[in-house]
């Protein structure tokens, strides 16, 4: 390319020749764009140093979209913006340094990174961008800058560790701890009471003579937190299911920091609440005449409560004078070939086990516990609505819940293979139980 390498640089491949090793080539296929932009950033950099003119500041640029990223984590609300924001910064660095970095090889590969990651991150290429001071970009209404990177021993940093819960159906319950519990718990109960948040449901009967009940209001409080927000409350109720708090405000915070916002996802019927502050989701939803919750939320806020806020579902689960169990904690009975006492109870007219179940299975192939709540609520309620519910509760597991591997949840057999994963009571109901 008429630059010319300085011997240095040369002399590796040459000693790799001697001993029988073919000289380092450049691979036929580019690796994938964001392994490629590391190994610039840890190595691959040194080797173009040798080749470039010292105006050329590639070196700097990928050293500053390194600092810009290192801290994010893909889990995370927000990741999207923050990473195009670093890379539209990455690509306007290259842009200023082209005519000093014609020729140069680690350039023209950084250029071709940031172009691959920028579609598949759906970036625009106009917007705004990140500053290269990571001082400035410190955001204290940003959970994620402040207290979303941990100190570890030796100097080493991890982002938190995240907790989810969830609420759905008639109704089931999925705590911070992964157990999974179904529920009587009729009238007002807080599952969320901490020092940042405090999330309320009321249960209601679903159908006379049973003890099934479902959510018909949810009632949610961000407390209010320094320069970030005011305290914001939210209420839903059946048909009612707002895209604003209850002050008619749709964020919190000053001008556009927009550090607690809504969105509306479909109206009237889903909406989502993204708390930058405390790093937290939470997922609204409507499905037939009841609603549904999910929340993620970092671990060490959630853990934050007094003693005499002890008194959470998602914490601790429902109370066993709550809990509907068949004494297994599992619905397998229901569920298996043999049904002595249960085969001849149907609990709502036109369905069966069968029916029930390959209703069920259409929307959720795998046959978890999510599965298992769905034929239950079937028989129990007659309502498909609550097929929908259980599909959208599994829906917002894996859009929300940060561990892949705990996405499904399996009843309690004694089998091996349960891993570490707690599965508490496990769905804890007999049908025959629910209508005692």
């Amino acid at each position: 390319m008429g630059v010319r390498a300085a011997p240095s640089c040369a002399a590796a491949p040459a000693a790799g020749a001697e001993q029988g090793r073919r000289p380092w080539l450049w691979p036929p296929s580019p690796p994938p764009p964001l392994l490629l932009l590391l190994l610039l950033s840890l190595g691959l950099l040194h080797a173009g140093d040798c080749q470039q003119p010292a105006q050329c500041r590639i070196q700097k640029c990928t050293t500053d979209f390194v600092s810009l990223t290192s801290h994010l984590n893909s889990a995370t609300d927000g990741f999207d913006s923050d990473f195009c924001k670093a890379l539209r910064a990455y690509a306007g660095c290259t842009q200023r340094t082209s005519k000093a970095c014609r020729g140069n090889l680690v350039y023209h590969s950084a250029v071709l990174g940031i172009s691959d990651l920028m579609s598949q991150r759906n970036c625009s290429k106009d917007g705004p961008t990140s500053s290269t001071n990571p001082e400035v970009t410190h955001d204290p209404c940003n959970y994620h800058s402040h207290g979303g990177v941990r100190e570890h021993r030796g100097g080493d940093q991890s982002p938190p560790n995240y907790l989810f819960c969830g609420l759905f159906g008639d109704p089931h319950l999925r705590t911070f701890k992964d157990h999974f519990q179904t529920c009587k718990v009729e009238g007002a109960w807080p599952l969320i009471d901490n020092n940042y948040l405090s999330v309320q449901v009321t249960n209601v009967p679903v159908v006379p003579g049973s003890s099934a009940t479902a959510t018909n209001k949810i009632t949610i409080i961000f407390k209010a937190h320094h320069e970030c927000t005011d305290q914001k409350v939210y209420q839903a109720v059946t048909d009612d299911l707002p895209a604003a708090f209850v002050d008619g405000t749709t964020s919190g915070g000053d001008g556009d920091i927009k550090s607690l916002h809504i969105v509306e996802r479909e109206s009237g019927r889903y909406v989502e609440m993204h708390a930058r502050y405390i790093g937290t989701t939470v997922f609204v939803r409507q499905l037939g005449r009841y609603l549904t919750l999910a929340i993620r939320m970092p671990e060490d806020l959630a853990m934050s409560y007094e003693e005499s806020q002890d008194l959470q579902l998602c914490v601790n689960g429902c109370p066993l004078s709550e809990c509907i169990d068949d004494g297994q904690g599992q619905v397998s009975a229901i569920l298996g070939h043999s049904l002595p006492h249960t085969a001849s109870v149907q609990a709502w007219p036109g369905y069966t086990l069968e029916t029930a179940s390959t209703q069920c299975h259409e929307k959720m192939p795998v046959k978890d516990i999510y599965f298992q709540s769905c034929v239950f609520d079937l028989l129990t309620t007659g309502d498909a609505n609550f097929t929908a519910a259980a599909h959208s509760a599994l829906e917002d597991v894996e859009a929300l819940h940060p561990r892949k591997e705990r996405w499904h949840i399996f009843p309690s057999s004694g089998r091996a293979g349960r891993s570490d994963l707690s599965v508490g009571l496990g769905l804890t109901c007999l049908i025959l139980t629910v209508f005692l």
